[in-house]
């Protein structure tokens, strides 16, 4: 130990600064407290409630309006408020409420799925943080038009997901507290389906989004390693191995070890297997992108947005949320995570252009650029994936390509298989989940534009399309009958505006749309 000036002691390591505390979550409005009944709660201070149509009322807003002899309506037309589909009026001291939030719900889609549902909640979570800090919440599910058995629960999934802040390095903290009353005629199921399912899925999004927001400094390979065990620990019918850098060279694995080999701190594989099936049952495969940080190695980016790559670990981060979400929802599939995970960095020995990596799988691959690392890790993750626990099915997920991001902008993530149907049924996971997928191809010819004049592969250079051409690189590591899905999410990880179920900044993307494919896969 090594005492460090200034008025704290911190523990140095030879591979990077952490203290326990960078290891632990803390976001002070992560969490809110939840109660579905079917009363009202005396001591809400905060009433929301739900409008279909702003010039006849219905349901709780009508009531209030009645009570307040029809200042609520002539407030609805002298704000405009038209009731469309998430629109929201905040309105203060009337029909003896002290503040009432009014959300439209009219949607030209019709009634209401589950992933519109969640986007309420979030709208609710995002409109009460901006007015106060510290209430007290009765929110009304009366008339909403949906076929949704327990709307309540997916309204309060919704809230969760948006209730978010990672504040952990900032002076003052985030230090209010909200109760939220969902009042519903089915209380008890609301309750059941949020604490004992959906629940999960919002801390598996949290886990990500922390995971990826921490600074590269405390989260390298072996701390990333330390955070998931902890928010494993004491989780049932989970098994976690960890491949350290012996392990990784033991087994050949020399595209995770080249990645890593320009940094201090060493590479990882962590494998998270829970099992709620039988034991010989086929389990699906969940392997995500985890570079900690990535400068591009020797070939190294522009200072100009640098200090995101912190979250070039989120296929990996996502990874972690979907497996701890499963695992505690106890679902009835056996899953196995991977999360390679390495820091990109340029030193003395650092892999450089024109190198050649030996991988597990026997293919050797030339190092066209050391800033298309992501699929390196992934090529030894994935074949390792398939030789140790034979998948029935195996998705990646990576920060992979600007390619995809300038396809598909922050609105879809690219997916790309091998079969276009399975391409399709991915959309249809994206659409129940609520984070939509748009396929682009892959091509033989993306396949012949990879072939190294020195090795088997070369892992890029090979011109566009380049979101294809890293999901080639990948997909000449996964078996050609197996079905496999590459998620490239490098438009949709981080954005820099809030959304309906995130703020700004880590959306902890994919741990619900893998939660979909999870369920759909259990049935």
């Amino acid at each position: 130990m090594k005492k460090v000036s200034g008025l704290f002691n911190k523990v140095v390591k030879t591979t990077g600064i952490v203290s326990i505390a960078s290891i632990m979550s803390a976001n002070a409005m992560a969490n809110a407290t939840f109660d579905f009944t079917q009363s009202l709660n005396e001591n809400a201070n905060t009433k929301v409630v739900f409008a279909d149509n702003a010039q006849e009322l219905d349901g709780a807003l009508a009531k209030l309006n009645q009570e307040s002899n029809g200042q609520i309506l002539s407030l609805i037309k002298l704000n405009d408020f038209d009731a469309s589909f998430g629109s929201t009026l905040h309105l203060q001291m009337v029909a003896g409420t002290e503040s009432l939030l009014i959300v439209g719900t009219n949607d030209e889609d019709g009634e209401l799925d589950a992933p519109d549902l969640q986007n309420l909640g979030g709208k609710i979570a995002g409109a009460l943080k901006s007015s106060s800090k510290t209430f007290n919440a009765d929110i009304h599910i009366d008339n909403l038009a949906t076929t949704i058995n327990t709307p309540s629960a997916h309204i309060a999934y919704g809230y969760q997901l948006r209730h978010y802040s990672f504040d952990r390095y900032k002076t003052k903290k985030s230090s209010g507290e909200s109760t939220i009353n969902l009042v519903t005629q089915n209380a008890s199921a609301a309750s059941s389906k949020f604490n004992t399912d959906l629940l999960f899925v919002a801390q598996g999004v949290h886990l990500a989004r922390d995971l990826a927001t921490e600074p590269g400094k405390n989260m390298y390979p072996e701390a990333f390693v330390k955070h998931v065990k902890a928010k494993f620990k004491g989780v049932k019918n989970i098994d976690i191995d960890v491949l350290d850098m012996r392990d990784i060279e033991k087994l050949g694995m020399g595209a995770l070890a080249g990645v890593g080999k320009g940094s201090i701190n060493d590479p990882r594989l962590l494998v998270i297997s829970y099992r709620g099936a039988a034991k010989n049952e086929a389990p699906l495969a969940l392997v995500g992108k985890g570079i900690t940080f990535d400068t591009g190695g020797i070939s190294l980016k522009s200072n100009s947005g640098m200090w995101a790559m912190k979250s070039d670990l989120s296929g990996a981060a996502a990874v972690a949320g979907a497996v701890y979400a499963a695992a505690k929802r106890e679902e009835s599939i056996n899953v196995v995570g991977f999360m390679p995970l390495a820091e990109n960095m340029p030193s003395q020995d650092a892999i450089r252009p024109g190198d050649v990596l030996e991988t597990m799988k026997g293919v050797s691959i030339e190092i066209m650029s050391t800033d298309a690392e992501g699929r390196l890790i992934l090529a030894d993750a994935v074949h390792y994936a398939q030789q140790e626990y034979k998948p029935k099915m195996l998705l990646n997920i990576a920060t992979l390509t600007g390619s995809a991001a300038r396809a598909l902008s922050d609105e879809y993530a690219a997916v790309i298989t091998r079969d276009f149907e399975l391409s399709t049924q991915m959309m249809e996971v994206g659409k129940k989940s609520g984070e939509h997928v748009w396929p682009l191809p892959l091509h033989p010819n993306h396949f012949e534009q990879i072939k190294s004049p020195i090795a088997d592969i070369k892992n890029s250079g090979a011109g566009n399309p380049g979101a294809s051409i890293g999901a080639a690189v990948v997909a000449t590591f996964v078996d050609e009958d197996l079905p496999w899905v590459h998620l490239d999410i490098a438009g949709v990880d981080w954005l820099d505006a809030g959304n309906d179920v995130a703020p700004k900044g880590s959306q902890g993307w994919g741990v619900r749309f893998m939660d979909q494919l999870v369920r759909d896969q259990a049935k």
